[in-house]
């Protein structure tokens, strides 16, 4: 358990100010803007061997140099644009993750273009409202769902990449899909009830 200025939080946090403000104003709440919905399948992928706050320290840097994660201009970038992000260090300069996000983002576009949005289409793999879970520790916490794996399966069958089934899961976590907050974590809906 993470417990600064007397709130207890979740025990993944390691304490710092942006880490912090990252679990209470972000994580586990529902997300339904396109563009913010591109913006965390595009970070959760480029996480993938890394720790989160790795790419969290360059979470505004990547805003910057991906144009605020605009799906339509990212699909659009072509090998000069590419080669300059991969000598960016204020990026994972990973190469197929970079050029990874170029396919997901005509991928996202392909959606968007059949279901009206992403939103309505990646929030079906929950039946459109988060999964309010209850778990005592975070070894309860699984890395991947049913739902995470039917997710994974469907974006790789539309031409998306780095959508393992975990990648997947913390993307639905991140985006408030499911609600992965500790019942002693007071961000947790039932943490008051508990009383502790």
């Amino acid at each position: 358990m993470c417990e600064t200025d007397g709130k207890q939080r979740c025990g993944w946090l390691n304490g710092d100010p942006l880490y912090i403000a990252y679990h209470d104003e972000e994580w586990g709440r529902p997300v339904h803007d396109d563009r913010l919905l591109f913006e965390m399948l595009t970070l959760e992928g480029a996480q993938a061997g890394l720790s989160w706050f790795t790419v969290l320290k360059k979470r505004e840097h990547y805003r910057v140099v991906f144009d605020n994660f605009d799906p339509a201009t990212v699909a659009g970038y072509g090998e000069a644009k590419l080669e300059a992000l991969l000598e960016d260090p204020g990026i994972i300069r990973n190469k197929l993750k970079v050029r990874g996000t170029v396919q997901n983002a005509q991928a996202f576009l392909r959606v968007q273009q059949e279901f009206g949005s992403f939103d309505r289409y990646i929030w079906q793999f929950v039946g459109g409202k988060p999964i309010q879970n209850r778990w005592a520790s975070l070894q309860e916490v699984p890395a991947t769902t049913a739902q995470s794996d039917a997710m994974s399966k469907d974006l790789k069958k539309r031409g998306f990449t780095f959508v393992g089934s975990t990648i997947c899961y913390a993307f639905m976590q991140a985006t408030g899909m499911v609600n992965d907050h500790t019942l002693s974590c007071e961000w947790h809906p039932e943490f008051t009830a508990m009383g502790s």
